[in-house]
């Protein structure tokens, strides 16, 4: 039972440890908190969302481990009673924990965190520009593997089926989908290394400088109309004030005609 929990901990911790390190990482060299953030809150939904799916559905099926027989009777020696049923003499917590095989929950714990940062790093170094840089690929593949190689340990070690193993990993592979398209575009998108936060703070600040042009260019028309005005004064052009004025009325009409 001890080894069963730190081996779950062990999970979380570098189903969500490890992609975070690669999110500051990337926040170290670009300085961009949008990336930081919603990389960060997409990676814990995927995790959180899978880990609750996970155990709802072992809950629910209660398929008994491969183990079951030596969790069921440590001794070796198995019991029954007149009519045939099993009668489990082990620890109730350990019999109750070999029920839960279906799905795995390291596999899928590992593809959620995992399969999220693959994502992340596809679009980060746009690994489909179309362009053939197999060796980008490879990258993307790294996450994977490492996940893979987990679901393949739970098997070996014979706490899970291959069905088991099977089950959580697409299960936390599709979660980890959903949760990255939340916060990210498509890593087929040309736009697919940036967050969408990102994208829409960057269309409204070219959209508050482009409302802003005009008023600036009345200021500046306004500010010249009233230096032209200033010399003339001091050379004692008695038409100064009627000539700034005009002038200045002027390049108002030209400013507002220039908007319609």
């Amino acid at each position: 039972m001890v080894n069963e929990i730190d081996s779950s901990i062990d999970a979380q911790m570098y189903a969500v440890l490890l992609p975070i390190a690669v999110f500051v990482l990337f926040y170290a060299r670009r300085k961009d908190v949008y990336d930081l953030h919603h990389s960060t809150l997409g990676l814990l939904f995927a995790v959180l969302i899978t880990g609750v799916v996970t155990d709802a559905i072992k809950n629910a099926v209660g398929r008994p481990r491969p183990d079951f027989f030596w969790r069921c009777f440590p001794d070796g020696k198995d019991v029954y009673d007149q009519w045939g049923g099993v009668l489990c003499h082990g620890k109730d917590s350990d019999i109750k924990e070999g029920h839960k095989s279906f799905p795995s929950g390291h596999a899928s714990w590992s593809f959620a965190g995992l399969g999220f940062l693959s994502l992340y790093l596809c679009g980060k170094i746009k690994a489909f520009d179309r362009k053939g840089h197999v060796a980008k690929l490879c990258i993307v593949f790294l996450p994977l593997l490492a996940a893979s190689l987990v679901g393949i340990s739970r098997v070996d070690d014979y706490w899970h089926h291959w069905q088991d193993v099977f089950a959580g990993g697409l299960l936390g592979l599709v979660v980890a989908a959903f949760c990255y398209r939340q916060f990210f575009p498509s890593p087929f998108n040309d736009e697919g290394w940036g967050p969408y936060a990102y994208f829409k703070a960057l269309e409204e600040t070219r959209s508050n400088t482009h409302a802003a042009s005009p008023v600036n260019a009345l200021s500046v028309q306004v500010m010249g109309a009233q230096n032209v005005n200033e010399r003339r004064g001091q050379n004692g052009d008695p038409f100064a004030a009627f000539s700034a004025d005009r002038y200045t009325s002027i390049r108002l009409d030209e400013i507002v005609s220039g908007e319609k």
